[in-house]
């Protein structure tokens, strides 16, 4: 984290630097307190608590010097947001005055209510204990609110019965789970000398939309929801694609750059900036980083795209899909191997025993894909996510590997026994003296394809734009775990100390053919968005879970419940009570839509069709009182009068449904997406339908068009 070093060279001294790594540590603790620190935030070893008030101490005074006076412990409940518990550094000295103090004790542990947030039953409402935990390996930082400047410290969150109540505890656990059976192929490799542990590393690309405050505050749907409801398409959406990769407007490149100060302030590596497909839509990119910390960063770096929105006279829109009709919104999750030394155990090797390591961790996500691909999906389902997947910026529901074609030669050449190069780069002519000649990767990439190989990582491209990324990726580092589990078994069943190179590695060759023989029908490199692709998918006997309601049942599988137990990522009780979360947001944020949608529509759109209907009325009177006839115009009162029926017939459905929901978690889920949601959209076309008629100065609502541009 030293590169925060150079942040008020680069940004000024605006913000500062607002984490507490590098030289603040360093300076501030002694040389045997950072040394064992260090080996905690390094090797992932047990704390050493003797040090923890010199720490706490280093830490307090930082913060201070730097404005704060409260300090709280940060996490990240079930809620898909974070949460603080502010509390002050004062205390009583004990003769009448008052001391600045943070103690060790007050560093490790805090006590926040853990009645209030979800937990699905693991706490009933009357028992409130819980326990907040420092995560020594995520660095505090300062958060500055309206000029008010807070210590956060990373934690974890736990029930006072010790079961995880939050999303960093779990992706700890499958980030050691990972570890060790990494660990495994690295030695019989012998490649594991130096080193300690394995991580996984992460970059999220954050996709988000810019809106104008004011017009943002007239739509209640975008206020209580996030996305509109109801909205006539504008005449021109993305279909010039003259806004991706653009110049970017003066008002957002002003506010990317502001953002990007305080991301650099806060250590978090902001790399990338450019227009994306949808008019308004933008992305940021960050540096890869440990999982752990990228999720950490990734939270901060939402909350802070927000809050600097805010300050520039916009709002920032996180949802999947704000906008029927053009591009939504996703976080694209590249997820790699790394070792401690620096290693990055998917990127291919010329030949020889790197290659075949290599080609061993491949195998291991080919297997872990195909025999939990209804498990990760199930990690990226939600309310939102339901609108964007399958959509034309979004891959499809059936989660499958695209390896490109150079990897699909090298995995085809190893299913016959064959071990073969790895082709990295060749050179492309453009055809011009003038230009260079460009290296060209040895594969294409595929933009439809849910979980993409692209030269030393994979790309889960499903991820929804409001996910908190913790979750899967806690997912998915535990079933590439049990895939290392077993293919290290096999390896070590098949190979003796007595074996000579090329036996080993026809050995190891055997288990790897195997392997991707076996499970290599979730590869695919063809167009994801293809019918063909769809039959193709069920002939191969793929899961296709197209919504919220055949996914969450998933994570209620005894198939889950032996991966996340056997790996101590989840206990029973941890994951049922997970799935009983996603089950009631689900129902909560699809009653609020509902909800939402029924008052803008009784309370706004059919009062102004109402206002209209007798103005049309009153003009064929007068028309018709002065002998012309005015059949044009009795026929669009007709067509208005038709269309409000319409929209109060659909309402009233609606209605109903909402007022005879199930009390079952599965089946409230399950109405609601076959029934409910259906019936909104039926609201929502004949609402988009008047709007289309109406005059611009008797719609109550912005429109897509103020909207967007």
């Amino acid at each position: 984290m030293d590169h925060v070093r150079n942040v008020e060279r680069i940004f000024g001294d605006e913000y500062g630097i607002l984490t507490f790594t590098g030289e603040n540590i360093r300076r501030r603790l002694s040389p045997a307190a950072l040394k064992r620190l260090e080996q905690t935030i390094q090797y992932s070893e047990p704390l050493d608590e003797a040090i923890s008030d010199e720490v706490a101490a280093a830490m307090k005074d930082w913060a201070v010097e730097n404005g704060c006076t409260h300090y709280c412990h940060w996490f990240q409940p079930l809620t898909g947001a974070t949460a603080e518990k502010h509390d002050s550094f004062l205390n009583m000295d004990g003769e009448g005055g008052v001391i600045a103090e943070f103690s060790g004790e007050m560093l490790i542990r805090s006590e926040p209510d853990a009645s209030s947030f979800p937990t699905g039953s693991i706490r009933d409402t009357w028992e409130a204990r819980g326990y907040t935990a420092w995560d020594p390996t995520s660095p505090a930082f300062i958060s500055i609110n309206g000029g008010e400047r807070t210590l956060c410290i990373p934690t974890a969150f736990v029930s006072w019965t010790g079961e995880s109540l939050d999303q960093k505890t779990p992706l700890l656990r499958s980030i050691d789970a990972l570890s060790i059976q990494a660990m495994r192929i690295l030695h019989l490799f012998g490649t594991d000398k130096g080193v300690h542990r394995v991580q996984t590393t992460l970059g999220c690309e954050q996709e988000y939309f810019l809106l104008d405050a004011d017009n943002y505050q007239a739509r209640p749907d975008l206020r209580m929801c996030g996305r509109t409801l109801i909205g006539c398409d504008a005449p021109k959406g993305h279909q010039l694609d003259d806004h991706y990769f653009g110049s970017i407007p003066a008002k957002v490149l002003s506010y990317m750059a502001d953002a990007e100060a305080r991301l650099y302030a806060l250590g978090i590596p902001a790399k990338t900036r450019h227009n994306e497909v949808a008019p308004q839509q933008f992305e940021l990119a960050p540096l890869f980083e440990g999982t752990n910390l990228a999720c950490d960063h990734q939270m901060q770096t939402m909350s802070v795209l927000r809050n600097t929105a805010r300050d520039h006279g916009l709002v920032c829109l996180l949802h999947e899909k704000p906008f029927a009709g053009i591009n939504g919104s996703g976080k694209h999750n590249n997820w790699s191997l790394v070792t401690d030394t620096g290693h990055n155990l998917l990127n291919p090797n010329d030949g020889g025993p790197g290659h075949l390591q290599f080609l061993t961790f491949v195998c291991a996500v080919v297997k872990g894909l195909d025999k939990n691909a209804d498990l990760l999906r199930a990690t990226v389902a939600s309310a939102g996510n339901d609108h964007r997947l399958g959509a034309n910026e979004a891959p499809p529901a059936i989660l499958s590997i695209y390896t490109g074609a150079e990897l699909e030669r090298v995995l085809a050449n190893l299913e016959a026994g064959e071990l073969s190069d790895f082709e990295h780069t060749t050179r492309l002519d453009l055809g011009t003296t003038a230009m260079p000649k460009l290296e060209r990767h040895p594969g294409d990439r595929n933009r439809t394809s849910p979980f993409a190989f692209i030269g030393n990582r994979f790309e889960f491209r499903a991820v929804g734009s409001t996910a908190v990324p913790a979750w899967p990726n806690a997912v998915l580092n535990t079933i590439v775990a049990e895939a290392l589990d077993e293919i290290a078994t096999q390896m070590e069943s098949s190979l003796t100390d007595d074996m000579t190179k090329e036996a080993r590695s026809h050995a190891i060759i055997e288990v790897l053919r195997s392997v991707y023989s076996e499970h290599k029908r979730v590869v695919f490199n063809g167009d994801n968005y293809s019918e063909a692709w769809q039959e193709e998918a069920k002939k191969r006997g793929l899961p296709n879970l197209k919504g919220c309601a055949e996914s969450f049942p998933v994570m209620g599988s005894r198939k889950a419940r032996d991966l996340f137990s056997k790996y101590g990522v989840l206990s029973e009780a941890e994951l049922e009570a997970r799935l009983m979360v996603l089950y009631e947001t689900y129902a909560q944020v699809m009653q609020i839509e509902a909800r939402t949608l029924l008052r803008m529509v009784n309370t706004m759109v059919i009062p102004a069709a109402i206002r209209h209907q007798a103005e049309v009325a009153e003009a064929i009177a007068a028309t018709d009182a002065a002998g012309v006839d005015p059949a044009a115009v009795r026929g669009r009162l007709t067509d208005l009068t038709a269309r409000i029926t319409d929209l109060e017939v659909a309402c009233l459905e609606v209605e109903s449904i909402l007022d005879n929901l199930p009390e079952d978690d599965e089946e409230t889920t399950r109405k609601i997406q076959d029934k409910m949601i259906p019936a909104m959209n039926k609201v929502r076309l004949n609402s988009d339908a008047i709007e289309s008629i109406l005059p611009d100065d008797l719609w109550p609502l912005p429109t897509y068009l103020d909207l967007l541009f």
